[in-house]
């Protein structure tokens, strides 16, 4: 990975504490240590479940920075929690399927097969982020909501539905894929096909009350630069 160039604007061994929904924890991660390797400045990165990270800002805990689903970040910009016109947008990230490994792989190649594939299955689960919310009216417009309710296993906030699949809880999982690829015992079948899918755009906000803007900033700048461009398709995520 390409060494950062950013000015830190900061002094060598400041920390940043900034929180996260679980989908972007993994590049963050990635991109936070080549930063700090370049500029001595660490981010102290705590990913929860998107709507739990959400709920600690508005309760007034204080972040240099928090990453999370923009229309969650729009809201909290709204609301005054992050600095107004602080908003960068970092990636954009698909939702996948995952069955437990060595189980047969279902046809996902278009929305009917989803649906038949959904039908079919014996348990599903999503998450309770917005990948989550757009499959529920996804399966409402479909007309089978009603059908498969008592097969919905939800998975807690901040549990990767991959989790549950490869425990065998669950037979059919839908999450995005930078949450699906790092977990063992499943099998990726795909994303979702073109005509059905779901895309999150995940992005940052300054949090109104830190005292370190220039080098949350500077941070921000390389995170959405081109040199962070392939950790986050490393990660299974577009940049944005």
């Amino acid at each position: 990975m390409q060494t950062p160039a950013f000015p830190s604007h900061a002094p060598a061994g400041l920390t940043l504490k900034a929180i996260s929904s679980m989908a972007t924890r993994q590049v963050l991660t990635e991109l936070a240590e080549a930063y700090e390797a370049t500029t001595g400045v660490h981010l102290a990165l705590e990913s929860v479940g998107g709507v739990d990270a959400a709920k600690r800002v508005q309760a007034g805990e204080v972040f240099d920075i928090v990453f999370l689903a923009s229309d969650a970040i729009d809201k909290l910009l709204a609301a005054g929690h992050l600095a107004a016109g602080s908003r960068v947008d970092l990636v954009h990230s698909g939702v996948a399927v995952a069955v437990k490994e060595g189980a047969a792989a279902p046809d996902i190649s278009s929305g009917a097969a989803v649906r038949a594939a959904v039908l079919a299955a014996p348990t599903l689960s999503y998450s309770t982020g917005p990948s989550g919310v757009a499959l529920a009216k996804l399966f409402e417009r479909w007309g089978i909501a009603n059908e498969i309710q008592s097969r919905i296993v939800q998975a807690p906030p901040g549990v990767p539905v991959g989790t549950l699949v490869a425990q065998g809880e669950v037979a059919l999982g839908f999450q995005q894929l930078s949450e699906l690829i790092h977990v063992k015992g499943i099998r990726i079948v795909g994303p979702l096909p073109a005509d059905i899918q779901i895309t999150t755009t995940f992005s940052a906000g300054l949090g109104a009350h830190s005292s370190q803007a220039a080098a949350v900033h500077a941070m921000l700048d390389y995170m959405a630069s081109p040199q962070a461009h392939a950790a986050k398709l490393r990660q299974g995520m577009e940049p944005a």
